[in-house]
């Protein structure tokens, strides 16, 4: 469970949509506050997603090949063949222009409510839900499993943790240097999908292929 989710949480971290996204808040009029409104909203629904999933197994995880384990894998399976196809199409079609979306031009006008709620729009579902079925197989009536569930969700939000401080203690170099990311991201944005959804799709359909069949 530890290594399915250190690799999720860092590929959910280093996705390029909602970092390019999170550049454009801090830039704004009210960029701090956008900011945070946009980390505490992902935050939280990682930690209500995995919450949700916890609560159903009572925080036990369910026996090896029994119904709830087999589904539990069985999503797993599922996510990492979308993921491992989804890479392969974007990496095979031929790159085409695209401008920004149209919400970036009114971004200084956005409340913390639109800017939480875009968060909840910008979070990668299909590793969110690759996490959430990890999350399955842990027993929260040992210490190493809380810490490990509670490491991830900020795993996977540490991109903008980063941000964030950076942009609050040195708000002048952090605005010039985070444009400067932000470009970057934009030029590199497909070949970082591609990389991300084929490397964690083929880790997990890989991992889940065997623990079915094991």
């Amino acid at each position: 469970m530890v290594l399915d989710l250190v690799l999720i949480g860092t590929a959910i971290t280093l996705g390029p949509l909602h970092n390019s996204a999170f550049i454009l808040l801090l830039s704004s009029r009210r960029g701090i506050r956008q900011g945070l409104a946009f980390l505490l909203s992902w935050l939280a629904n990682l930690i209500a997603v995995t919450a949700v999933v916890v609560l159903l197994t009572g925080g036990q995880p369910p026996a090896r090949h029994s119904a709830p384990s087999t589904a539990g894998l069985a999503v797993k399976l599922a996510i990492g063949l979308v993921l491992v196809l989804y890479g392969a199409h974007r990496h095979r079609r031929p790159p085409r222009p695209h401008g920004p979306p149209r919400w970036t031009t009114r971004i200084d006008n956005a409340s913390p409510v639109t800017a939480a709620g875009l968060a909840w729009v910008l979070q990668p579902w299909a590793l969110v839900g690759a996490g959430a079925a990890t999350a399955l197989d842990a027993d929260l009536s040992t210490v190493t499993d809380w810490l490990t569930l509670t490491g991830y969700c900020l795993l996977a939000s540490l991109s903008l943790i980063v941000m964030e401080t950076y942009a609050l203690r040195a708000p002048a170099d952090a605005n010039a240097r985070l444009n400067a990311l932000r470009n970057w991201l934009a030029q590199h944005q497909e070949q970082l999908i591609v990389t991300l959804a084929l490397i964690v799709g083929l880790w997990l359909t890989a991992r889940s292929t065997y623990e079915l069949i094991a």
